[in-house]
């Protein structure tokens, strides 16, 4: 079919030139047999005088056979032409639009890996590189869909298990019913719930669909009130917590529920891993146009591969010892969509393993 298509598109090609080629060629001889003899005995009996009827006869033989020569070698050169320009147009357009095809059918039948020859800055190779990279898109994002199917079933699969064994026990007269077992089955459903939730609201806010309700709010009071909020944690686990605000900051158009949530994750997430004794400092600072509102803490430390996956859902470093801690996996997917959909930014910042962690929201100033 794409064969059949490819002569299909070069004899059009072809065909549309020969038009070109015969109309003109068509044009030419009617210009040159209706006003050219006429013109041509003017100038000659203005150079001759009086010319006999058999020489002008003779001279009008000459001038249509002069005239039909030319037209005949000029039309044969132009076939000659368009034929080469065929070929290179064939190889130049057709046969890269060809191999678009063919990689778009693979993209299609799920094959995201298919790529094309991008070469050169015209418009063939623009099209090609924009095709690259929409197939360099769609393969990323079928990776993370497939990454966070099988996320989402392991999430699924613990608390699920829990209840199906306690559930089966309790049938079969296995397990008493006593209250450490409803205990569990409570934690066990409250753990679907949450994962339910959360997976709904990372949804709706990569979607841009967030119910927000903005407001002037100090930038001083928000890592106040997240500090207030998260302090009795930190105290259980012996953990400083440090407030560090610069005087006269700017106000900051937000809506202060979903910014608590932002940085309950984030103080969270500085106390799952950082150590009892250790410090985590929570800080606003003046940028000019923006406001930077920072958690820092003395932890374990992001690798510098990890900087930017880690706001993927699901993703873990270490996945045994962060499911083991209680994290989600989407708390900081979540933050992140919900920083950008006030405008912002949200970014990881690290030293390496070992060296802590500065989590840093970034939100322009009213």
């Amino acid at each position: 079919m794409l064969a059949k298509a490819r002569r299909s598109l070069v004899l059009k090609l072809f065909a549309g030139e020969l038009l070109v080629i015969v109309a003109g060629a068509l044009t030419l001889l009617l210009v040159a047999l209706s006003v050219g003899p006429t013109l041509f005995r003017e100038h000659v009996r203005s150079a001759l005088g009086y010319v006999p009827e058999d020489v002008a006869r003779h001279l009008d033989h000459a001038y249509n056979d002069a005239t039909f020569i030319s037209l005949g070698i000029a039309v044969g050169a132009a076939v000659v032409a368009a034929l080469a320009i065929n070929l290179l147009v064939s190889i130049r357009v057709v046969r890269p639009v060809r191999e678009l095809a063919t990689a778009a059918r693979r993209v299609a039948g799920g094959a995201y890996e298919a790529r094309v020859p991008a070469e050169g800055a015209d418009e063939i190779g623009v099209l090609a590189q924009a095709f690259n990279e929409m197939a360099t898109s769609l393969e990323s994002s079928e990776k993370r869909r497939r990454e966070l199917l099988s996320d989402v079933a392991h999430e699924l699969r613990t608390p699920l298990a829990t209840v199906q064994g306690y559930v089966e026990g309790i049938a079969d007269g296995v397990v008493k019913p006593t209250e450490a077992t409803w205990t569990d089955l409570k934690g066990a459903l409250q753990r679907l719930h949450r994962l339910a939730d959360d997976l709904q609201e990372v949804s709706r806010a990569e979607e841009r669909q967030l119910d927000l309700r903005p407001e002037r709010v100090a930038a001083a009071e928000i890592v106040e009130a997240a500090a207030r909020s998260a302090m009795p944690a930190f105290e259980v686990k012996g953990t400083e917590l440090v407030v560090s605000a610069e005087p006269r900051l700017p106000q900051l158009e937000v809506d202060r529920d979903r910014i608590a949530e932002v940085f309950a994750n984030l103080l969270e997430n500085a106390l799952r891993h950082s150590p009892s004794g250790a410090r985590v400092v929570v800080s606003a600072e003046d940028r000019g146009e923006r406001v930077e509102l920072a958690v820092a803490d003395e932890g374990e430390g992001i690798a510098p591969e990890h900087l930017e996956r880690i706001f993927e859902r699901f993703f873990r470093s270490d996945s045994a010892r962060t499911r083991a801690l209680g994290g989600s996996g989407i708390g900081l997917t979540i933050s992140r969509a919900i920083i950008e959909a006030h405008g912002g930014s949200l970014r990881a910042e690290s030293a390496g393993l070992g060296h802590g962690a500065r989590f840093v929201v970034s939100l322009p100033a009213v």
